[in-house]
């Protein structure tokens, strides 16, 4: 199968938190002794791979550390140890139109988004087109992104990482977000780009999504990985076990 796209070996991410319970400066300086530090292991030691054309979902309860395994991955966060190593261009979709500047109208925020994201601009001037077309905001995109709704400001975000081939793609809750036409329209890209390809990890908290799309599913449970394997398999576990724990919470 040759190289990894990504390439996971003993990661372990700790989050170190202070607690004061200080409300002022002043107090915080008087009891700075009774100060409590907790370390938050979010992740133990998880290691996998993903080849290029694979399409990888995660899922795993709130807290379980997907969205800090792609931070992780996305080079947002340094991990406390292990190795993360990702061969190709990388355009994480981890929060939608999150780096866009409010002040600055949508076609100023899809030049500097896509250069964050290492296109040149001549290589944008060529995707400008494509990639307004397909946020479908023609009629509003030399309006300020502070004047968008969130769905608005979701199409913009995802148009633009779906235009700079390329070859690695984070998506955190993707589909979750936007009306109903956005949904569909981002599946059929996602599904565009899998057949181009490109190695796309997925997370989401909708199981139908995860089906349709991935090829191969990780199931993460309290910073370890539960179970890996196909969809159904891990979807299954994963969901029976969620139901199991519902029914045993409403009963206490």
């Amino acid at each position: 199968m040759g190289e990894p796209a990504i390439h996971v070996k003993d990661l372990q991410k700790e989050f170190v938190l202070t607690h004061t319970g200080a409300a002022s400066i002043k107090t915080a300086l008087l009891w700075w002794k009774r100060k409590r530090i907790e370390h938050l292991h979010v992740l133990k030691g998880i290691s996998f791979d993903v080849y290029p054309g694979q399409c990888l979902g995660v899922v795993g309860r709130n807290g379980a550390g997907k969205s800090t395994l792609l931070s992780l991955i996305a080079r947002i966060y340094k991990p406390t140890s292990g190795v993360v190593e990702v061969r190709g261009r990388l355009a994480p979709l981890l929060e939608l139109g999150a780096g866009f500047h409010p002040d600055l109208n949508g076609l100023q925020n899809i030049y500097i988004n896509a250069t964050i994201l290492g296109l040149r601009k001549q290589q944008i001037d060529e995707r400008l087109d494509q990639i307004i077309a397909f946020s479908e905001l023609k009629n509003h995109i030399d309006a300020p992104v502070r004047t968008f709704s969130s769905g608005m400001a979701a199409r913009l975000g995802f148009a633009v990482a779906v235009h700079v081939d390329a070859e690695v793609l984070l998506m955190d809750e993707v589909l979750a977000v936007g009306d109903f036409a956005f949904k569909k329209k981002c599946a059929g890209k996602i599904a565009e780009l899998r057949e181009q390809g490109k190695t796309i990890l997925i997370v989401s908290h909708g199981s139908d999504e995860v089906r349709k799309i991935a090829d191969r599913c990780i199931w993460l449970q309290h910073g370890e990985i539960k179970l890996d394997g196909g969809p159904d398999e891990v979807l299954d576990a994963y969901l029976k076990q969620s139901v199991n724990t519902f029914e045993t919470t409403e009963n206490l």
